[in-house]
């Protein structure tokens, strides 16, 4: 088992500054507040609490981290305000990467959309763009996030269930007619065929008359997290990383603006990670690609401002918000010491987040709008740079176009209404929020170790281990639920009987029927010859580890090669895939 003690070093130096002597608060200042606080609870707390007895609350947080009822300057007393925490747009950023933060820009609203045919998925971006929307986020349904066409035994009932179907690029120019690739930014959802959607996405920015290098947005890419969680690859994962090593030199290249790879947590959670492993699983991710992009030869600085994160946000108000933190000083500390990076934009984690899907309930689903809100609210207080916000009705569908403008609406309201975009990290300074910030970041820091001395990530996951800490987390959870003693609003505690409560928006089993049509017409009209050769040369490619993929992917797609027939070469040059048994 290989062992090189990097993270164990971290992790000590770490726990040595948490026992370092005060330097923000002077000793006797402190020694005043311990006194004060034992006076406080013989005297206030035990008098209050004789005839008012504390209701029964959690004595730790959804990741399992004690709590205490109240924290004050000695909880805090370690902490090196320039060390720990700066200002915002400086190093280690932790209050923020941007100096004025949402003063200066407002977060981008990115709703996430797409179901059905293109026609449909096109005709509710025109909507959100023309009710405020800000940046594009679209989702994929099934067949189309494993890499198969329409027409596929496998795919059979899913076309356009769980979001748009794409099979060629033709879907694609339908998705965004009317809609100019040099004026939005545009986020897309997808992992085992990123490189075939980017490829596409390219494909219609050059019927616009657009350079690749105009393009704005960013394609999710994080295959480790499917392996972690979501569970949607093609190939086994050194095939994969292979892939996104050539995405990573050819965007580096062609396309300076476009951010290559999402490293997502969202999934991870959704799986049934605590926010402190989502935290942890997805930064080790991140170093992941880091290191893959150095090992392609690339300069750390060369790629690493393309690199973005997409983040969960929970009910846990103030972990979340410590979450968004920590993460960011964590980044920052690792980019600058461990990999040397010199470019200030290197050391920035940028992140889209969007609100829990797993804490959506169809029990009394409008619930679900004061939960987006809350979790909406923790996310900008964590300073996020984008947000989506769940609809009410995603419990029971895809969300329907009232239930998606009530998402937006609570965006614009956080961000015209409530004050908190006035003040750049608002509870920087609370006690409780600095002590748990820095307690996530030296816990993210120990699972860290326990990953490298698993054999490094790749193995971590081959092996199951993360995937075994997860659903440890997820069946605790599920436990406290049926206990109640952890209360969900409506599921165990204050139920009532309820029919049908709201309309939901239903796809038509017609989709199918005319995605398959137009795929058939792709294939009756393109050049058949030309498209064989370019899928032969995407398989000479494949086979050669030193040559780029990109370039015969972008050539396939241009003949209107299919998704499938892209993806098929993969599969038969690379393989299959089945994870370990982790129970």
């Amino acid at each position: 088992m290989k062992e090189t003690g990097y993270w164990r070093k971290v992790l000590s130096q770490v726990k040595k500054d948490r026992q370092s002597r005060p330097s923000t608060y002077n000793i006797r200042a402190l020694a005043k507040v311990a006194r004060q606080r034992q006076s406080w609870e013989k005297k206030t707390v035990r008098s209050w609490t004789k005839n008012r007895p504390e209701r029964k609350l959690e004595t730790s947080n959804l990741s399992g981290i004690p709590l205490k009822p109240i924290y004050d300057p000695k909880d805090v007393s370690y902490r090196d305000y320039s060390r720990d925490e700066g200002f915002p747009g400086e190093y280690p950023y932790t209050r923020g990467v941007y100096p004025t933060m949402y003063r200066g820009r407002l977060w981008t609203m990115r709703m996430f959309s797409g179901f059905g045919t293109p026609e449909d998925t096109n005709k509710r971006l025109l909507y959100l763009l023309e009710h405020g929307e800000t940046g594009l986020s679209i989702a994929f349904d099934m067949p189309t996030l494993y890499g198969y066409d329409p027409d596929h035994p496998r795919a059979e009932g899913e076309v356009g269930r769980c979001g748009v179907s794409v099979g060629s690029l033709k879907d694609m120019e339908i998705i965004f007619e009317g809609i100019p690739l040099d004026k939005v930014s545009t986020s897309m959802t997808i992992n085992a065929p990123a490189s075939v959607l980017t490829a596409m996405y390219v494909g219609v920015a050059e019927r616009q008359g657009l350079q690749p290098k105009e393009l704005r947005g960013t394609v999710q890419a994080d295959i480790l997290k499917e392996y972690i969680a979501q569970k949607e690859w093609a190939f086994p994962p050194e095939a994969h990383l292979r892939i996104i090593r050539d995405m990573m030199v050819y965007c580096t290249k062609e396309m300076p603006q476009w951010n290559y790879i999402s490293i997502s947590g969202y999934h991870i959670r959704e799986a049934g990670s605590s926010a402190l492993q989502e935290l942890a699983f997805t930064l080790a991710d991140g170093f992941a690609y880091v290191d893959l992009g150095i090992q392609a030869g690339l300069n750390v600085d060369d790629f690493a401002p393309r690199l973005s994160f997409f983040w969960n946000c929970g009910m846990d108000f103030f972990e979340e918000v410590a979450k968004f933190r920590a993460a960011r000083r964590i980044w920052a500390r690792v980019m600058k010491e461990k990999y040397h990076a010199k470019d200030p934009r290197s050391l920035l984690l940028r992140t889209h987040a969007q609100n829990s899907g797993a804490s959506l309930t169809w029990q009394q689903p409008l619930n679900n709008i004061i939960r987006t809100t809350i979790e909406a609210l923790a996310t900008v207080i964590g300073g996020t740079q984008s947000l989506h916000t769940n609809s009410y009705d995603e419990a029971w569908a895809l969300p329907s176009e009232k239930a998606a403008t009530v998402a937006l609406r609570t965006q614009q309201i956080i961000a015209e209404e409530t004050g908190v975009a006035n003040v750049t990290d608002p509870l920087g300074g609370s006690y409780y929020v600095e002590w748990l910030t820095d307690e996530m970041e030296e816990r993210a820091y120990e699972y860290f170790d326990k990953i490298e001395r698993a054999g490094g990530l790749l193995n971590a996951i081959k092996t199951g281990f993360i995937q075994r800490e997860i659903a440890e987390t997820a069946y605790r959870y599920q436990q406290e639920m049926e206990s109640k003693d952890r209360i969900v609003v409506g599921v165990n505690k204050y139920k009532v009987e309820e029919k049908m409560p709201i309309d939901t928006l239903k796809i038509d089993t017609a989709a199918q029927r005319r995605q398959v049509d137009r795929l058939n017409m792709v294939r009756k009209t393109r050049n058949e010859s030309k498209v064989a050769d370019a899928l032969q040369e995407l398989r000479k490619t494949f086979q050669d580890d030193k040559a780029n993929s990109m370039y015969p992917i972008i050539r396939a797609v241009r003949e209107y090669a299919t998704l499938g027939e892209i993806m098929d070469v993969g599969r038969k040059v690379f393989g299959e895939y089945k994870e370990p048994p982790i129970l």
